[in-house]
This record gives structure tokens, C-alpha cells and sequence, in this order.
């Protein structure tokens, strides 16, 4: 990797990340679903019965999988404004390197979910949440690699949707809420359906979710663990190609 490379994802994170400094408030608004999910859906979880002790420990991880569904998934979004405003064009005729675009872009994307995360963390600890604290930091790892990977796929699709958007949004619409509610991350699929529980089942979500559940609790060598990572790291590897080799064609 080239001092060059470093300094020009250096230059593309501190550009996108710029606007987030001058209005930190645009992070809580981001956050306004994870958050009423937290303090009006949670409390309810426990009537519902069927965890395996506090249900805090099972919600907390899937309100966080909701933000990299809400958060990264829709990273290209900023992108794709780029591209209909002409300011993307003017930065691929530079000497920056285009997978530097991308990787400064997903870096963004990365402080971003970091920072988001912990806060909801800390915010569900008084309510009862009790959090591993090994085990949380292995969790946020997979959670970033996770949502690096979203972020790329992100990143290509706004690509391929432009100049109109319309794509970006059908597909994204399309495909989020489906990978949501068929991941478990506000209620048990061990109480839905058979059928149901076997989509569920084809959704890499769902894996990424069960190992977040189990690293917050510390329970390392739960074989979800094994299956959320290398779902996680699927993920990530797939975006990285998909949006490097689609940013280097440019537009």
C-alpha cells in the first residue's frame, strides 16, 4: 500500500467526513428509528418472553444490525448526489486514486457506524443491558467489517443508477426491509412459521445477527460466531470488488 494511496483516502475521508463535523446533530437525526426502537419497542420485549435471560441482550445487537441496514446500505446516497450535482466528475478527472474514493468514502461510513454504535450501547446500559465488554469489541469489529461491505455495494449501485437514482432507490427500498425483518432483530423467527424460519434462513443477515448476539453475551465459541463472521467478511470482501471495480470505470 503507497504513501500515496494513504494520503488520497486521507483527502476523500476528511471531504466526506467534513460535513458531519460542522453539523454533529445530523447523527442523532440518522439515528431517530434505532433510537424509538430502543426506548418504545424494547421495553415491550419484555412481555413477550422466550429469551434466553434479559431480552436486552438479544435486542441491543439487532437494533445495531438495524443502523448498518439504514446507515451504510444507504451510504451511496451521498454519492449518487455527487454524481447528479457534477461534483464526482470533477474529482475523477484528478490525480486521486478511484479505489482511494471508495475506500475514503467506506472509512466515512465506517467513524460513522462507530460512533453511532457505541452511543446506543451506552444508552441501553441503564435500561439493562449488560454488556460484555471483549466480547462488544469483537462484536463492533464484525459490525464494521459488516457494514464496510453494505457501504461498498452501496457505493457501486449509486453508480450504476446514475444520472436518474431511480434504481438506487427501488433496489435499496426493495431489499432492505425484506433483509430486515427476515434477519430476527426485533422479534425470535423461533416463533414464526415454518416457512418463514427457512427464508430466514438464505438471509446472510441472520447470521451476522446471531453472532452479534452471541459476542455481546461472551459467548466466543458459539458456532453462530463462526457463521456471522465469515457471512460478515462475504460481505465485505464482495462489496470491495464490486464498488472498487465500479469506481474505476468512473461514470
Amino acid at each position: 500500500m503507497s504513501v500515496q494511496f494513504l494520503r488520497d483516502t486521507g483527502t476523500v475521508f476528511s471531504r466526506e467526513f467534513a460535513p458531519v463535523v460542522r453539523e454533529p446533530l445530523g447523527l442523532l437525526f440518522t439515528m431517530g428509528q434505532p433510537l424509538l426502537f430502543l426506548f418504545l419497542f424494547g421495553p415491550l420485549l419484555g412481555e413477550v418472553g422466550g429469551f434466553e435471560g434479559s431480552p436486552w441482550q438479544w435486542f441491543v445487537p439487532g437494533i445495531l444490525i438495524m443502523m448498518c441496514l439504514s446507515g451504510p446500505m444507504m451510504a451511496g446516497y451521498s454519492l449518487l448526489i455527487d454524481l447528479i450535482g457534477g461534483s464526482m466528475e470533477r474529482m475523477l478527472v484528478t490525480p486521486l486514486n478511484r479505489t482511494a474514493m471508495l475506500v475514503g468514502r467506506t472509512m466515512k461510513e465506517f467513524a460513522i457506524l462507530l460512533a453511532q454504535a457505541v452511543l446506543i450501547i451506552v444508552l441501553a446500559v441503564p435500561l439493562g443491558f449488560r454488556p460484555h465488554l471483549t466480547g462488544v469489541l469483537a462484536g463492533l469489529a464484525v459490525l464494521i467489517v459488516f457494514g464496510v461491505g453494505l457501504g461498498a455495494l452501496s457505493f457501486a449501485l449509486a453508480i450504476a443508477s446514475s444520472p436518474g437514482g431511480d434504481l438506487f432507490y427501488g433496489v435499496t427500498q426493495l431489499v432492505m426491509f425484506p433483509l430486515m425483518l427476515l434477519s430476527g432483530v426485533l422479534l425470535p423467527m423461533d416463533s414464526g412459521p415454518g416457512w418463514l424460519q427457512a427464508v430466514a434462513t438464505l438471509n446472510p443477515v441472520s447470521y451476522v445477527v446471531e453472532a452479534e448476539r452471541a459476542l455481546f453475551s461472551g459467548r466466543f465459541t458459539d458456532v453462530s460466531v463462526l457463521y456471522g463472521t465469515l457471512c460478515a467478511c462475504a460481505v465485505a470482501a464482495v462489496g470491495l470488488v464490486v464498488g472498487t471495480r465500479a469506481m474505476r470505470r468512473g461514470v
